[in-house]
């Protein structure tokens, strides 16, 4: 599959256990910023196939171009941020691009060898992660919603802009 078929990379996922203290370890070693972080996000949808329900806090900053995704699970549900046992994943987790037909790229990507991990969704997006088999350790994310693309060229526009003030916000979705 060629970059062309899918476009760039526009995010970077990262597992954290602890979400504050990631947002300002970001900041204080790699200069990311604003921040803002998602609180009580759910996703409902299905993991290898069986339903499920997952809570997750998320911090989103960026670098360049690059939208970064810190994801700390907020439950033991099982998900694709957790391990068969149970335990919390920790570090790099996923790439993800930003598609204007979830279903059609989750087709193509399956087309090409891709086997589907996780689809989800919420009021505001739809997400579906996939693996390539033989070839573990990192996801290929696939996001879909309205205004995601316009959220993203903001938060590159913001980062681009900040001063170092007003670092995190802070949106509660309970």
């Amino acid at each position: 599959m060629s970059q062309s078929r899918f476009g760039a990379f526009d995010q970077i996922g990262f597992l954290v256990d602890d979400l504050d203290a990631a947002v300002a370890r970001w900041m204080a070693h790699s200069g990311v910023g604003p921040w803002t972080v998602f609180r009580n996000v759910t996703l409902d949808g299905a993991y290898r196939g069986a339903p499920t329900t997952v809570g997750i806090d998320v911090a989103l900053g960026y670098q360049g171009d690059v939208q970064i995704e810190l994801i700390e699970a907020t439950d033991a549900a099982a998900s694709p941020y957790r391990a068969a046992d149970g335990s919390r994943l920790l570090g790099l987790h996923h790439l993800a691009r930003i598609v204007d037909d979830l279903d059609a790229a989750v087709a193509a990507a399956q087309a090409g060898g891709m086997a589907l991990v996780f689809a989800a969704r919420n009021p505001s997006t739809r997400v579906a992660y996939l693996d390539v088999p033989g070839d573990p350790g990192t996801l290929f994310e696939f996001i879909e919603g309205p205004g995601l693309r316009e959220m993203c060229d903001a938060g590159i526009a913001a980062a681009r802009a900040w001063d170092g003030s007003a670092a995190v916000t802070v949106i509660d979705l309970a």
